[in-house]
């Protein structure tokens, strides 16, 4: 098989890693890839929203599948295109992609078929919204009804805190578009889990769990990020609270898209809060969350290539998702300063430390080769150190050992990822 997976990132650059291992793979393209890679895959100076582009080239090589990475691609249509076009596609069509494009249409899904999550309101005009603040319950939750990079959430402590998150979402316009429309939610308290699930429009599997670290320093204080490390598995993803899932959240949102005309192929990301009350889901993506993926994958048995054709096809039943018993950690390093303003362009040393190093991998979210052919730094977060070991305890201490490998100018990350589950006494 030919295969193109669209993006550049750190996910890509896991989900990359794992197809190169599929037998099944003869060629691997990425558009447009970045330096880690560049040493699985051939990739393609095409953009992401460059779908006219993307589409020739997949019928020009003969590609048999295309596996769409990031959100805005998904939710401008990039499937749809492909599809127009004759050619398999892994990831959901516009018209399902968005259950992660529009935070308002996933928060009226989940109240019209009764899929437990935040109490909410919608406003598409600021004064509105202001006005709802007056007299709302504090602390509260503002987050953009669009594409943000997953930083359109904004939690307030405060009146004072909300109504100047409501001028920088709607009238600073800090997102741009995508927050002329806001959701006003509920504040909930609780553990946070991330599960990742593939999904054939009527299949749902899910995979292991995992949790992200949001904030860029320590202590989760510090704006939020993209994700700056996670852990899998969740030590509070219990046997009770999957089946709950299952029941009442995983099933009922594939089953509601379905009888909205929406059908759904791809990955399902579920944000889950495990509240006292039981858990509820804080958002939907609709793709591989990242740095999820970095740990996940890692942890996954199967061919990942019989699973994406399973879900184009339909025959997802058929698929039972294996899982090795261990755990993995992957920690961010970022360039100092991210997520506002950083220097890039710094050369990369180290990487060479993870040829060959079972159970250890490095994967690229922010690189790409200079004029000299040197590895140098290109985005906020540059690498995903990630390591595998019996506990989260021992995939911990591996993984901030590989950070130790590699060094670059303004090397930055958090030292706690992971950390507080010690501190609330759960075993490692």
């Amino acid at each position: 098989m030919k295969v193109l997976i669209v993006g550049g990132g750190g996910r890509e650059h896991a989900i990359a890693w794992k197809i190169s291992q599929s037998p099944k793979v003869e060629k691997l393209y990425c558009a447009p890839g970045n330096a880690g890679i560049a040493k699985v895959a051939e990739c393609v100076d095409i953009g992401v929203m460059d779908f006219e582009k993307l589409v020739a080239f997949a019928g020009e090589q003969a590609i048999d599948l295309v596996v769409v990475g990031p959100d805005d691609p998904l939710a401008a249509g990039a499937v749809d295109a492909f599809e127009n076009a004759g050619i398999r596609v892994f990831g959901p069509r516009k018209n399902a992609a968005i259950l992660e494009a529009s935070k308002a249409f996933s928060k009226d899904l989940m109240k019209k078929y009764n899929i437990p999550s935040a109490a909410y309101e919608t406003f598409d005009s600021p004064e509105a919204a202001l006005a709802y603040l007056e007299t709302a319950p504090m602390p509260i939750v503002l987050k953009a009804d669009g594409l943000a990079l997953g930083k359109g959430v904004l939690i307030c402590s405060t009146r004072e805190e909300a109504k100047e998150g409501v001028k920088t979402l709607m009238l600073d316009k800090q997102f741009g578009s995508a927050g002329d429309r806001i959701v006003i939610e509920e504040f909930m308290t609780g553990r946070e889990v991330s599960v990742l699930s593939f999904v054939d429009g009527k299949t749902i599997k899910i995979m292991t769990s995992a949790q992200d670290h949001k904030r860029a320093k320590d202590g989760d204080q510090g704006l939020n990020t993209g994700g700056m490390g996670t852990f899998s598995p969740s030590p509070f993803y219990t046997d009770e609270v999957d089946a709950f899932c299952r029941k009442y959240v995983y099933q009922p949102t594939v089953d509601a898209m379905k009888a909205e005309g929406r059908e759904f192929k791809g990955i399902i990301f579920f944000g889950l809060m495990l509240t006292e009350s039981g858990p509820k889901v804080l958002e939907y993506n609709a793709r591989f969350g990242d740095p999820e993926t970095q740990v996940v994958l890692p942890r996954m048995k199967n061919d990942i290539v019989d699973v994406f054709e399973a879900c184009v096809d339909g025959t997802l039943d058929q698929i039972e998702l294996e899982f090795e018993d261990n755990a993995a950690v992957c920690v961010v390093l970022a360039s100092d300063g991210y997520p506002e303003h950083y220097d890039k362009g710094y050369k990369i040393d180290g990487l060479d430390r993870f040829d060959g190093q079972d159970g250890y991998y490095v994967f690229h979210a922010g690189s790409r080769f200079d004029k000299d052919g040197n590895i140098v730094t290109n985005g906020g977060r540059v690498l995903g150190v990630t390591a595998k070991g019996n506990t989260l305890k021992e995939a911990r201490e591996n993984a901030y050992k590989a950070t130790e490998w590699v060094e670059f100018g303004n090397k930055y990350m958090r030292h706690d990822i992971g950390k507080a589950i010690d501190e609330v006494g759960v075993v490692m």
